[in-house]
């Protein structure tokens, strides 16, 4: 089931993104950088996001497992926890995500982030040739959704 994310579940979604995004970024960024990225600091980047019009959504299997964000045409924060990873869950949000994009939907993520890429190709997102550069050294790339999704596989 997914929920959409409102004050009452918005711990549970920033606990979910604090988790994740730290197990994402423990390789390549610095400690005490991931360290800060605690529950109530991606609290607050989440509600701060909602007050700008974005809408979150979280995916609750057993229990809450992953969240994703769409503003406008734009999909961000597609997180999964670690333990729950490779169940189909992020498949499932992002797809979610893509039904609530008004207009042609796009992401971007880090160059480094090869298990995404593989992710966002296989439902049908291709590089677009855009790139931000996000520290010396790493870039994040965007993509774009270049037709329409591939039906859902049998989990």
């Amino acid at each position: 089931m997914i929920l959409k994310v409102d004050g009452s579940n918005i711990r549970e979604a920033a606990r979910i993104h604090s988790v994740a995004w730290q197990a994402s970024h423990r390789a390549f960024c610095q400690p005490d950088f991931v360290e800060r990225h605690t529950p109530e600091r991606q609290q607050a980047y989440l509600q701060d996001k909602m007050d700008r019009g974005a809408a979150v959504y979280m995916l609750v299997a057993d229990s809450p497992a992953g969240i994703v964000s769409v503003t406008g045409n734009l999909i961000e924060d597609l997180y999964v926890l670690p333990a729950l990873q490779n169940r189909g869950y992020g498949t499932q949000l992002l797809r979610y995500a893509i039904s609530k994009c008004d207009g042609a939907p796009a992401l971007w993520i880090l160059e480094n982030n090869e298990n995404a890429a593989r992710l966002y190709r296989r439902l049908g997102f291709a590089e677009t040739g855009r790139r931000n550069e996000i520290t010396h050294g790493l870039d994040e790339i965007e993509f774009a959704l270049t037709g329409n999704p591939p039906m859902e596989e049998s989990v």
